[in-house]
């Protein structure tokens, strides 16, 4: 019921999500950072496993668990090292846990690593970026550790830490006979609705009794009748660490939808059970309970972030209040007066005052004035004073900057005398934390509480609690421990204590190994981790930029010195991309729910990264500044796309009057006008109500008047996840407009389903309507329809229910023996009665079709079992289909309902690779190459210097002939450049290994029997291209250079073009097409290849020089032009031509490389002999041609979007858009080996 119900918020995550891309420059691993101040290690987030992270400190901060964890020597858990061996008996999570619990007390580092646990539980990466419940954790982590350490001395550590038991009474009123039944518990789980704290929950649950009365008597077994009786709980026994969880999320069956109970809900730091227990007579310590963690879910119902407050009851950490903490920050306003708090010298002293040795880098001192101040150094000085680390250099009578000018100083014959508050504050609080060990000068008389979030540990205060107790986040499990627990003196701030002698000594060297590590990496803050999103590779649609390939194509990671400047960073990149061409833009960009927004463009190529803010993993947009995909990008965050939900009422079939709540996501511009719901949703005029909270708790609708719809969406206070309700001020008929300042909920009148008769067989009725509840089973739903549509009864044994949706498919069939609750069939909707039976739950009921090209109604159906492999699958399908062959492979339709990634693994089953019943699978033509291997698809180009050697033939059944089709041959005629679509000839498929170099594609090449037929003497004497909109795109060079290092992709199609002679063309060589022009005639000679070699500079005086040596002209006599096929334009080149950015306001360097040239291998230059030809134009009669072509097509293409948009209320008001379904809860499971 809630799926995708824990979906990480990726707002909090303390890994970036885009970890996974390209790596385009490979290093060392630096060592990870030491711990903070507060001593207390952290745990890496791998993507979605806050949840286990919280759960895993919580055991830890667990004395008493991990002392007994710890107890358990190799001699019961076997050893880590012979895990692999066929007949070791090794007990490899507690082993991981207690890794864990010893690197988190032990080595210095600022967050630990869960991966070698999680693998540990049988985990895959795909189940460490999916989030889960961390109750449902607890209990399943449990069962794995009792499962574990069966047969061991620590078989009970589960029973004994956190078993108890609850007896449940029922008291006869005649007889006073008792009947009992005792419940064993780990945790308790009590109700949140309507409840307002959680000693008010026990009190229910324990206190109070439910009375048999009346209408609903009970049957004593004793006075062997029906009479008066009295049921009730208590607690008989209490472990000494209480679990509770709180049932914060819950199930609306009235709306049909999800929601969190964010209500005051209250919980005591200490708390006492005896009015909860059966036995009272013990001493009142036995019943007391401290709080000492609270796991916090952030977030809603359908995503959110976990971390968790806890108590260090062994004082492990250091540990001050915020106030105190505060006192050591530099005090600014402690400067003497205002133009002192002003001057940036004397700000810059103060802070420097604070630091050890008054030495500081360069970089963390922009951090910390941004962070005393509010202000950096860029927005509040560098306008008056220059860059910084510039302003340090001029007041060397002050400053000491070191020979790389990385650090700074104080110089100690010039310091500045601070005020004598600031340093007794200093002295008084920072020399004993330097001077006594960690915890011993605490404050005994605080509880020492600890936020812990992921990797970041800070210290809070125990009045922080209370923050949590209603809200977004607020509280969602507490463990409570008995107050009588006592620690030994010897634990006290002492992570060693109890830990066992062989983790001790590899904590130990592994300490030392870091200490090594950071001796040896000098560097180890000076690299940035930056996330680059090519522009080519995204598309804008549905508000937001998306990518257009796979997320390792349009996000590569690329490790970058932050000392170096933007300009350093663009050449880069620029370096980098060899298939860039024209200006390049860096933006910063955030990922948002709606996709990825672009919010400002980064500009100052002086500026270092650190001086141009930007941080470590931060995400850059590489484009051109104006437009991606054709489509030009608002930037900013006043135009940050949101992403709202619309609730709006839609006819639920065809030909029914009646009306179902719908609702659909929409993404709107943040400075987009309220009214342009409207626009979206294809109704004229309306109203629109927004939702809110009132002080009772119960959500209320309200009219935005008017006068407001000009408002924009962030001016109303509308956010992402917002939901509005929208209606149509044509339709009276179940009116949502509020009455009296509230909605009036219709959905309680949608008590009513439709069912379809789809079982072509004669009936009276075509469609009936069936009143059911929720709790309704779809069995007898079914059998009423049968009924009523007066169809045989025989349909009883051979039919099945199956929902419709918006678009009138039929979609996969509901169990019979679910409830509409369990099946997720909403109320007012319709369902189709057809033949066949429903799968069963070990089967999947699949949807496929053929080719990648799918059409509505297209899709064939067939039912499987879960077990049956992809190749099995694969067959079937076939057979189904009247397919023959063995090349054929399936591949998964994707989230927009494109052909996704192929199923490669044709030995796993449907389960394992997740394929859920109602999926689509592609029947797709040609056979899978194994992994690690590319199929190529290889054409022949044949430029017009050469003479054709074969004809074009027929290649439309060419799985890529869709998009890399031959083009037309050139032109007969006048010579002149080649057309926007050059000759390919498709020549065959090559499959091979990406380890294989280029001069092996080669020869494979030639094997094929189209190749053949050519004459190719050697591989030397072909040039390979790659092959991007018909044309061939960028030259592999390098003979013996692998594949792989080219970043082909699977997608990659390549062309041979045939040479006269061998070639060699250094790294630094540009191939350009020339053609000298015919004096008196609009054309060209054929064209030649020209090596240029661009050492000295991509400059245009370089290249002049190089054509007019090759055609043996004087330099100063000739005129060259590159040629733009897709725009049938020459753009003259001349060694004064500079462009002028408007960006910039500055002139870019003479360099054709860039704007407005963007000079590639392949390009076509014309050149012009001023000796015999004065003529200015470079034109031809065929761009002429091309350019009338290209201005009719425009003109017709504007012509359709006027008739599309004339119809477009039409067409809005009869299609509906279909929203992509959430996908099912994935069940959490941990795999454990048997030891019984």
């Amino acid at each position: 019921m809630f799926g995708n119900l824990f979906e990480e918020d990726y707002s909090s995550v303390s890994n970036s999500q885009f970890g996974k891309g390209k790596k385009l420059k490979t290093k060392g691993l630096e060592p990870p950072a030491p711990r903070e101040f507060t001593n207390l290690s952290g745990i890496r987030n791998q993507g979605g496993t806050c949840y286990l992270n919280s759960l895993l400190q919580t055991l830890h901060f667990t004395p008493e668990f991990r002392e007994a964890l710890f107890s358990l020597g190799p001699e019961e858990l076997g050893s880590l090292e012979d895990k692999d061996k066929p007949d070791a008996k090794v007990r490899i999570i507690p082993l991981q846990l207690q890794r864990l619990f010893a690197q988190l007390l032990l080595l210095d580092q600022e967050a630990a690593s869960t991966v070698d646990l999680t693998e540990s539980f049988g985990w895959s990466s795909d189940e460490e970026m999916r989030q889960h419940d961390v109750q449902e954790l607890n209990r399943i982590l449990f069962s794995a550790l009792e499962t574990s350490l069966f047969g061991t001395s620590g078989h009970d550590l589960i029973n004994r830490l956190y078993h108890g038991t609850i007896v449940n009474q029922i008291v006869c009123k005649e007889c006073k006979n008792i009947s009992e039944r005792q419940e064993d518990f780990l945790d308790l789980t009590v109700a949140v609705k309507n409840i307002s704290g959680l000693e008010d929950a026990l009190w229910n649950m324990y206190v109070e009794e439910e009375v048999f009365d009346y209408d609903n008597l009970y049957h004593c077994g004793t006075c062997d009748r029906l009479v008066k009786a009295a049921k009730s709980a208590k607690l008989r026994k209490l472990p000494p660490f209480l679990t509770i969880s709180l049932l914060r999320f819950n199930f609306d069956f009235v709306k049909c939808e999800r929601y969190k109970e964010t209500s005051c809900y209250t919980f005591p730091l200490r708390i006492n059970l005896k009015p909860f227990c059966e036995q009272s007579e013990l001493d009142d310590m036995e019943y007391m309970y401290d709080l000492f963690s609270v796991i916090i879910h952030k977030g809603g119902c359908y995503g959110g972030h976990y971390h968790v407050y806890i108590k260090d009851v062994d004082h492990l950490g250091n540990w001050q209040c915020q106030e105190e903490i505060s006192d050591t920050d530099v005090n600014l306003e402690a400067l003497p007066n205002e133009e002192e708090a002003d001057d940036p010298l004397m700000i810059l002293q103060t802070i420097l005052l604070q630091e050890e040795a008054n030495q500081i880098p360069v970089d963390q001192l922009g951090q910390k004035l941004l962070k005393n101040t509010g202000l950096s150094w860029n927005k509040k000085y560098r306008k008056q004073h220059g860059p910084l680390r510039k302003f340090l250099q001029l007041h060397p009578h002050v400053f000491l900057l070191s020979t790389d000018e990385s650090t700074v100083s104080l110089l100690r014959n010039r310091l500045t005398p601070a005020p004598s508050d600031l340093l007794r504050n200093r002295e008084q609080i920072l020399h004993p934390l330097a001077s006594e060990p960690p915890g011993l000068n605490d404050n005994t008389s605080y509880p020492h509480w600890f936020d812990i979030n992921d990797s970041k540990v800070q210290p809070i205060k125990e009045k922080d609690i209370v923050q949590q107790f209603q809200g977004k986040e607020s509280a969602y499990m507490l463990f409570y421990r008995k107050a009588k627990l006592q620690r030994p003196p010897e634990a006290r701030a002492n992570p060693r204590y109890r830990v066992p002698c062989h983790l001790l000594k590899e904590m130990d060297a592994a300490n030392i190994q870091l200490q090594m590590q950071r001796a040896e990496c000098g560097s180890e803050d000076s690299n940035f981790e930056l996330h680059l999103h090519l522009g080519p590779h995204y598309r804008f649609f549905n508000g937001a930029l998306h990518p257009a390939v796979s997320q390792t194509d349009s996000v590569w990671d690329l490790t970058f010195d932050k000392r170096k400047t933007l300009g350093d960073l663009r050449q880069s990149i620029f370096q980098l991309l060899e298939f860039w061409e024209g200006d390049m833009v860096l933006s910063v960009a955030r990922r948002v729910p709606a996709g990825l927004h672009v919010y400002h463009t980064l500009d100052g190529d002086e500026l270092t990264l650190c001086e141009a803010e930007i941080a470590n993993e931060e995400d850059i947009f590489v484009w051109n500044g104006i437009e991606v995909g054709g489509v030009q990008i608002q930037t900013g965050s006043d135009c940050e796309p949101v992403l709202i939900h619309i609730l709006h009422l839609e006819m639920s079939g065809e030909g029914s009057k009646c009306e179902q709540l719908v609702e659909s996501p929409h993404v709107f511009p943040a400075n987009a006008e309220v009214g342009t719901v409207f626009t979206a949703l294809a109704i004229p005029v309306g109203v629109i109500l927004m939702s809110s909270v009132e002080s009772a708790g119960e959500e209320c609708w309200t009219a935005v008047p008017q006068e407001d719809m000009k408002k924009t969406f962030r001016e109303q206070g509308l956010r992402n996840g917002s939901l509005i309700l929208v209606q149509d001020s044509v339709s009276n008929d179940n009116s949502l407009l509020p009455k009296q300042g509230s909605w009036t909920n219709i959905v309680n009148e949608l008590n009513w389903l439709q069912v379809k008769n789809f079982c072509q067989l004669e009936s009276e009725e075509k469609q009936v309507q069936i009143a059911v509840t929720v709790h309704t089973v779809v069995f007898d739903i079914r059998i009423k329809a049968i009924k009523e549509l007066k169809l045989m009864k025989e349909l009883a044994e051979n039919s099945c229910l199956r929902p419709i949706d918006r678009n009138g498919k039929l979609l996969c069939p509901v169990p019979d023996t679910s409830t509409l609750e369990e099946a997720g069939v909403k109320m007012g909707s319709s369902l189709g009665l057809c033949l066949g039976k429903a799968p069963t739950s070990s089967q999947l009921f699949l949807f496929f079709a053929l080719g990648t090209d799918i059409h509505p109604g297209a899709e064939m159906e067939v039912i499987v079992e879960e077990t049956l492999s992809v190749r099995d699958c694969l067959k079937m399908m076939l057979q189904k289909s009247g397919q023959q062959g063995e090349m054929w492979h399936l591949r998964k339709m994707d989230w927009c309902y494109e052909a996704g990634e192929p199923l490669w693994e044709e030995g796993a089953t449907l389960k394992e690779l997740m394929i859920c019943s109602g999926d689509t699978l592609l029947l797709t033509e040609g056979r899978l190459p194994p992994l690690g291997f590319l199929k190529v698809p290889i054409w022949w180009y044949q430029p017009a210097r050469l003479s054709g050697h074969c004809e074009s033939r027929d290649h439309s059944n060419h799985p890529s002939s869709q998009h890399s089709s031959c083009g037309a041959a050139p032109t007969q005629g006048a010579p002149g450049p080649e057309p926007a679509e050059v000759s390919l000839i498709y020549l065959g498929d090559v499959e091979i290994s990406e380890e294989a170099t280029l001069v092996e594609l080669k020869s494979q090449a030639m094997a094929l029997p189209s190749v053949s037929k050519l004459a190719v003497r050697s591989t030397a004497l072909l040039r390979v291209w790659t092959v991007e909109s018909k044309r061939p795109n960028r030259l592999l060079r390098t003979d013996w250079r692998q594949l792989k290092e080219y970043r082909l992709g699977r997608r990659t199609e390549l062309c041979l073009e045939l040479l006269q002679k061998e070639e060699d063309l250094g790294p630094q060589d540009v191939l350009l097409r020339t053609q000298l022009r015919i004096p008196g005639e609009r054309a060209y000679t054929l064209a030649m290849d020209l090596a240029w070699d661009t050492t000295r500079g991509w400059t245009a005086g370089s290249l002049r020089q190089r054509v007019a040596d090759f055609y043996s002209l004087p330099v100063e006599k000739i005129e060259i032009a590159k040629y733009f096929p897709e725009k049938f334009e020459w753009l003259p080149i001349s060694s004064w031509n500079q462009q002028v950015a408007k960006r910039k306001k500055k002139k870019n360097q003479d360099t054709l490389q860039g704007g407005p040239y963007y000079l590639k291998d392949g390009d076509t230059i014309g050149i012009k002999n001023l000796l015999i030809d004065d003529d200015d134009d470079f034109s031809t009669i065929r761009d002429d041609i091309g350019k009338e072509n290209q201005k009719q097509l425009a003109l017709g293409k504007k012509k359709s979007r006027e008739a599309l948009r004339a119809q477009s209320s039409d067409v809005f008001s009869n299609a509906e858009i279909s929203t992509r379904p959430r996908g099912p809860e994935a069940s959490l499971s941990i795999r454990v080996a048997s030891f019984r």
